[in-house]
């Protein structure tokens, strides 16, 4: 990848895409280049118009990956207690609405 953004990065600066350019820009990366890589590279650009594929990349529709979908933080854990409160009174509404019936 790091061979690709040399050559954009020469071909913006106005440079030639060869070998030498694509060696010096990937070391001043800090990179140990791989010399058939570059080869490769340089042989495969030169029969290619830069400014045409580039023209192209822009114009065609970019498929987004969905992001990861991460957890929804879960709310603390309420204490054991308070279910149990709650069950209370929904005991006691029962009870009172029962009363009512039997008077």
């Amino acid at each position: 990848m790091e061979y690709i953004y040399a050559a954009l990065l020469l071909h913006r600066a106005g440079k030639k895409v060869d070998e030498e350019g694509l060696k010096r820009v990937v070391e001043a990366a800090g990179i140990t280049p791989d010399l058939s890589k570059i080869k490769s590279l340089a042989a495969a650009l030169s029969e290619i118009n830069i400014d045409d594929v580039l023209k192209q990349a822009s114009a065609a529709p970019v498929a987004v990956a969905p992001a990861p979908s991460q957890a929804a933080p879960q709310p603390a854990a309420a204490p054991a207690e308070k279910p149990k409160e709650e069950k209370k009174e929904e005991k006691e509404e029962a009870l009172t609405g029962l009363s009512a019936l039997f008077g």
